[in-house]
């Protein structure tokens, strides 16, 4: 989407923003609908910012798509994708969630952790475990779900159920096998023109923990390639309007 056209949906979402004040406890605020979609919050980072929720579609919607653009501050090629979803028409009885952005500090600061510096892809309940120090590349947090980036997510699945989620990283050019369907990865990564395998099956990370918890939904991860093509972010939105 061209940055103009991008801007100015993002604009006309603003105007139904409903946020909540940081520190409460993360949750979804369903709005009226507007032309475009609808806003809202699912939490905020550790320093106060929004963890912005855009859906398209009807919040009644059976069949619900989830799209998180960026988990890993310094892997951001996924927000693009996932801000040139807002202006998708959906079918009936379906729905899109785009969170262009789960990680904002991280993106702010350039680095993997969120601002407590936890690897926020190995602070998820299922199989968590401690893994390193602050600071560390995969530092899992003191517990499962301590931080409230990985807390207002996990939420947000609860409360939706999506049948498919796609979380966004970089830079290994591949789409992982997560542990969902084999089936939508493989459409996936065949629309995308990048190759399905099974990547390393982490403690506490998103996939895990929604695979396992959701049986009957799929949640995988696709990693982006370091520098993802204009032609390739076009092929990563065919990907997800098949899966609507």
């Amino acid at each position: 989407m061209p940055r103009r056209r991008c801007a100015a949906v993002v604009a006309v979402l603003a105007l139904g923003a409903c946020t909540a004040q940081p520190g409460s406890a993360p949750s979804v605020v369903h709005l009226r609908p507007l032309a475009a979609g609808t806003r809202s919050v699912a939490g905020h980072s550790v320093q106060g910012r929004e963890l912005t929720v855009y859906r398209m579609g009807s919040a009644t919607a059976k069949r619900r798509v989830l799209v998180i653009g960026v988990i890993h501050g310094d892997e951001v090629a996924g927000r693009r994708i996932a801000l040139s979803l807002l202006h998708l028409d959906v079918p009936a009885g379906t729905s899109l969630w785009v969170v262009p952005d789960g990680n904002p500090d991280g993106v702010a600061a350039h680095t993997r952790q969120n601002a407590h510096r936890v690897d926020l892809n190995r602070n998820f309940s299922y199989d968590w475990a401690p893994i390193g120090r602050p600071g560390d590349q995969q530092y899992s947090g003191p517990r499962a779900l301590s931080e409230p980036e990985s807390a207002a997510l996990s939420d947000l699945v609860r409360r939706l159920r999506p049948a498919v989620t796609v979380w966004f990283h970089q830079p290994v050019g591949v789409v992982d096998e997560s542990g969902g369907s084999v089936s939508v990865e493989q459409r996936f990564a065949n629309t995308l023109g990048e190759p399905l395998r099974r990547m390393t099956r982490y403690h506490g990370s998103a996939t895990g923990w929604q695979n396992h918890g959701y049986p009957g939904t799929t949640a995988f991860v696709v990693e982006l390639p370091r520098h993802p093509t204009d032609a390739l972010d076009q092929r990563a939105v065919r990907a997800i309007q098949n899966l609507l």
